[in-house]
Parts: structure tokens; sequence; C-alpha cells
């Protein structure tokens, strides 16, 4: 494996989050050649996502908690006397006080395996076998700038991969050629938008009856994120995944739903015009109070005089001044803004309510977009624009140690799990791979998670394909308030029958003490007891998941040791919903490193290559190529400025 390695590169990446992931494609993109390597054996680090039994051996590995043992120290060899070395942590201690719930039927048997699975999972949580959800995005054919789906997609589409493959990802696996899991687009049954296909093709568990067995069985039709977020529609990564194209590489669906709870009972929160006017909810006088406060909000920067002497207050004693009723208050601070009822400023929460109505009515009837698969599809869509321009990856392969030139105090080289040498000019280090050594005084805030399977929705309708969102408002001084993404099916997350939701909020505790009490307010534990009962008041859990996840999205550099200059950290995820740190991160530091380049420019059009062959007839070139791209690219920015809002 080490021979095949090139011995030197202008880039060497470390992790495969989605920051390093965005840096790697633009470095690969401006003709850098690149070597991403990651320690372990799936994609994305803390941004990824996994199977059912690919998350229970997560959850062993971070249970078990292990030392590393037995290393080998021959690496140490490689280091000249004018260098010196700086190790690498061996063990991930971002992930801590990982707890495991099961509610559903426990009727395991020891034929139960997940459907098409490579190898056969132990009944055991703790012996169920890795299916990591490496390559797993669904690569459309055809040229499409921002995909959206409104309709379940076949059963061969859900991801899948071989814990046991090679650690070097070749370029035809990551540049995007369709595997097994993805059906050609352009098909009949992908044409046809309007018939469910994903969960029909097997059989159904019995109606308020889903055992863990079942669960298990299905487990790859579970796509479970570590982290929880949403994509702005005019965000900065919905900008740059259509800028660089690498959105072909993704399908995504809207958000249905802006959901409050409020008195013991969630409701739905009317955002965009036409939901204000027609909700049954609100007066007449509340409907014309919140379009004419929303319609303020949307220019408030003009008018500077309606919140001078506020800008500073907390958001949510303005809006006690703006002749809006409680409830419209509840709204625009909880669901609308999503911002904090005591920490936020007003100037915050009017950006954040413009940010709100800005991305209205681009992609939907929310601001918002999820991806299909799970947000751990994004890293990987980034990694295959990597590889089509010429990137190497290699998962399961560790970096021993950063070679340092003990003169110039620059870092020079690493040195990988089988003693080999390779130099490169610059490092990206995911910032769990840093030793302890070298974050003696770094201070990381905690998130919150919890992942729940659930029986159904926690607002019922005629429609069991919604996608949601709700914020809970913290009720104690010193806690946050918690967010909640419940995904149902269509989103290819979840098998059939079931609902997959997210919790997640600053850490002030463990994620359990955090999270639990808004477990219960909006769920019940799954009892055989209420099995025969025709309506439950709430949703029952069948599974699960508390952990609590390092955010070290604010830690400066300057706060590491010893950081060699050439040395670039990035930082896992954060606790916002969108992914604009990340984008912003990976921006700054590709300009620190290559400042007279385009960060992701758009990809060449292939009508517009000339091959050295083809410079004969110059002329046959340009009358060809030149009117299919005019044609091409009114058609594509109306997609764009116009998109058609997917019919739900």
């Amino acid at each position: 494996m080490a021979d095949n390695l090139p011995s030197e590169f202008d880039v060497i990446v470390i992790g495969t989050g989605l920051p390093e992931s965005i840096i790697a494609a633009a470095c690969s993109r401006s003709g850098q050649r690149v070597l991403h390597v990651d320690s372990r054996s799936y994609y994305g680090g803390n941004w990824a996502s996994f199977s059912f039994s690919g998350l229970l051996s997560w959850i062993k590995e971070y249970q078990e908690n292990g030392d590393i043992t037995n290393e080998s120290s021959q690496w140490q060899e490689q280091v000249l006397e004018n260098e010196e070395a700086i190790g690498l942590s061996k063990k991930d201690k971002t992930i801590q006080h990982v707890e495991v719930f099961c509610y559903a039927s426990q009727d395991l048997h020891e034929d139960v395996e997940e459907a098409g699975a490579l190898q056969k999972n132990h009944a055991s949580v703790t012996s169920a076998n890795s299916t990591e959800a490496a390559d797993s995005a669904c690569l459309p054919t055809e040229d499409e700038s921002l995909s959206i789906v409104s309709c379940e997609m076949s059963a061969e589409q859900t991801p899948s991969s071989d814990p046991e493959s090679a650690p070097e990802v070749n370029d035809a696996e990551a540049t995007g050629e369709k595997g097994d899991h993805c059906d050609d687009k352009t098909s009949e049954e992908e044409t046809s938008t309007n018939v469910p296909t994903a969960a029909d093709t097997i059989e159904q568990p019995k109606k308020n009856r889903i055992t863990y067995s079942q669960i298990i069985k299905e487990g790859r039709r579970f796509n479970i994120d570590l982290v929880s977020k949403l994509l702005y529609s005019r965000g900065l990564l919905i900008d740059l995944l259509i800028k660089s194209n690498v959105s072909r590489y993704a399908e995504f669906k809207n958000i249905t739903r802006i959901l409050a709870f409020r008195e013991g009972r969630v409701e739905q929160v009317p955002c965009s015009r036409a939901d204000v006017f027609n909700s049954k909810q609100l007066s007449m006088v509340e409907k014309r109070m919140l379009m004419k406060f929303l319609t303020f909000c949307m220019e408030y920067e003009e008018h500077p005089d309606e919140y001078k002497g506020y800008e500073e207050i907390a958001f949510s004693e303005y809006l006690k001044t703006q002749k809006l009723t409680p409830n419209l208050q509840y709204f625009v601070l909880h669901s609308i803004a999503m911002t904090s009822e005591t920490t936020t400023t007003t100037l915050d929460g009017l950006k954040a309510t413009k940010n709100f109505l800005h991305c209205l009515g681009r992609y939907g009837n929310t601001p918002f977009l999820f991806p299909l698969y799970g947000q751990g599809e994004l890293p990987q869509c980034f990694c295959r624009m990597c590889a089509v321009f010429g990137g190497i990856y290699c998962l399961r392969h560790s970096v021993q140690c950063l070679v340092v030139d003990k003169e110039s105090r620059k870092c020079k080289a690493i040195i990988d799990q089988f003693g080999q040498r390779i130099m490169s000019t610059h490092f990206l280090v995911e910032d769990s791979y840093l030793s302890e050594n070298m974050c003696p005084h770094v201070q990381y805030r905690q998130i919150s998670r919890a992942v729940l399977i659930t029986d159904r929705s926690v607002l019922k309708t005629d429609s069991d394909q919604q996608i949601s969102i709700l914020t809970v408002p913290a009720e104690e001084p010193g806690t946050s308030a918690v967010r909640v993404i419940e995904l149902c099916s269509s989103t290819m997350t979840c098998m059939k029958g079931t609902y997959l939701v997210h919790l997640t909020c600053t850490s002030s505790k463990t994620a359990r003490d955090d999270l639990e009490p808004v477990v219960q307010k909006l769920f019940t534990p799954f009892t055989e007891t209420e099995i025969e009962k025709e309506e439950v008041e709430k949703p029952r859990i069948l599974w699960a998941l508390y952990f609590n996840m390092r955010d070290s999205s604010d830690i400066d550099r300057n706060c590491y040791k010893d950081l060699p200059s050439n040395v670039y950290v990035c930082s896992g995820p954060d606790c916002a919903l969108g992914n604009d740190n990340a984008v912003k991160q990976a921006e700054t530091l590709f300009q620190q490193i290559y400042p007279n380049e385009d960060f992701c420019p758009p990809p060449p059009n292939p009508e517009d290559i000339v091959l050295d062959g083809d410079s004969s007839q110059p002329g046959a070139s340009e009358s060809t190529a030149i009117p299919e791209t005019n044609s091409e690219t009114p058609e594509e920015s109306a997609n764009l400025e116009n998109p058609q809002a997917p019919s739900e």
C-alpha cells in the first residue's frame, strides 16, 4: 500500500470532514496534487452518516474507548537530526457519554441479519458488524444545478460499502461512476415522480408493531447523521454546490413544515405569505400584524430609527414593543428567527429573521433543504470532485507524525503507519488529530446530541412524508433551546413506517441530561401494553442514542502550541443549524494557502474542451460547442433564479 503512494504532494489533508473535503476539492480543482488521508474506515469524520449496523459498530467503538497498544516505533527512525516530530493523536476523544436505549421488542434470533448486508450481523448491539456509509451519494446522470425530489427513491439506491475494502479509493469509485446502489435516473422508475418506491419492495412490519429485529433487518434503509443540520436555500453551501457543480453528486428534499411547541402542544407555524393568510391559528388582526412586522424585517437596515436604542437589548424584549400578540412573539422568536430568548440581541434577531425570509420561496415554502441519504453525503460529494481532478484518497490510513524542520519551524512531511515519509508544502489537519500536548490550554465547547427512531410523527397529518423542524425553548437559566429535526422515510434516512428524529443543543451537562426532558415532552417509550391502542397521544420511541460531541469551531489557531505556520487546523461541526461556518472556514484557509486562486470555480464545460487531435478543425469545434453552451445557459439560469417548488 505504502509503495503505491507518491512521495511528494502539494497539499496533504488529514481528516475527511466537510471543511477538509471542501478545501481538498478546491486545491485539486486549482491543479494541486492532493493527498487526503483518514485513519477512520468511513468518510466524513464527525460529519458522517451510518446505516443502523454501522452506527452500532460506531457506538461499540466509543463505548469500549480502548487505548492504543502495541504501536510500532519504527517510524521514529525516519526523523532526521535536524528535524523533530509532532505526534498525532491515535485516539478520537471528540465523542463522550454515549448511551443507548432500545424500547422496541427485542425478539431477536441468530438468523436475523441486515437485508443486503455483506456480513452477518449478530444479535447484540455490542457485536454488530460495521457497514459504513462511504460513497453513498446517488449521482444523477443529467446536468442539474440542484436536484430536489419529492418522492421516495428506489430501494437499490440505499448506500452500501465494503468495510474490508482496500484503504486507497480509486478514481473511478470516487468520481461518481454509478455503483450498484445508484440507478440510472433516466429510467422509467425514476421519471415517475408520483409513486413512492423506496420501501415498497420489501415486506413491511405489522401496523403499530415494529420490532428491533425488523430495524436490524432493514438497517441499510437507515442513514443516521452524527451531526444534524439543514441547508438554507440561499446559504453559502448551496451557493458553493451550484457554483462548483458539486450539486450533481447529490439530491435534496424540501423541509415541509416549521413547527412550534407551545403550552404542551405541537403546532405548525405559518411562515410564507400564503401560509399566513391560509392559517386558521391566527386571527385576521394577527395576520396583518405578522405580515407588517415581517415586511419590516426584510428591509430593517433601511429603517434604523425603528430599533434605535434596542440594538444590544434582547430581541425578545424588542418584540414586546412591536404590538405583536404573545402568540406572534413566540412564533417569530422560536420558529422564524430561531434565536435565544435571553442572549440574542435585537440586531442579531432581525438579521436572523431577514435571513429566514430571504431564503423562502427559492425551492419551496420553507427556507430549508435536506440532502437525500443525510448530511454525511456532503463531504463525499466534495471528495468526488477532488478525485475527478486527481486527488488521492486513503481511508484506514493513519498518520504517525508531522515532521518539522528545526531551523525554519515549518512542516515538511508526514510519516504514515507504514513508515513511509511523504513530503508536502501545505498541511491541513482536523482538530481531533492534534494531541493533548498541542492543545494544553484549549477549552472546547460541547454539543449534546440525541437520535431517536420513532413510530410516527410529532404532528400527525394526512401525509406521512413530512420533514419538520421544531425548536423547544430553554426552560431553565443556563440551558439552551433544543432543535428537533424529524425525517421521514422519503429522505432515505429511515425505513418505512418509522421516523428518524435528531435533537441538538449546546451542552450544559451530558447529552442525556440536556435532552431527555424534551424527549419526555414530545415522545413516550414504546411498551407492549400500548400496542393494541388505536390512538396514542405521543409518538413512541423504538430506539434512542445520546452522546456529546466536541465543538471546536471557535478555537483560534494561536491556542495551539508550537503549530508550524504551514499547518492549518480545521474544526469539527458546530451547533448552528446551517453550514456557513464550514464554508467560511474552508474558503479562508484556501485563500491563505493559494491567495491568487479562485475558490472552487465551475468545472469546464465538456463541449468547450479542445483536445490536441481536434486542433486541426477549430472552426468546427467552435460552431458546435458555442451554440450548445449558449442554449443551456439560460435554462440553467432560469432553474436557479426561478426554481419550481417540488410537489409534496
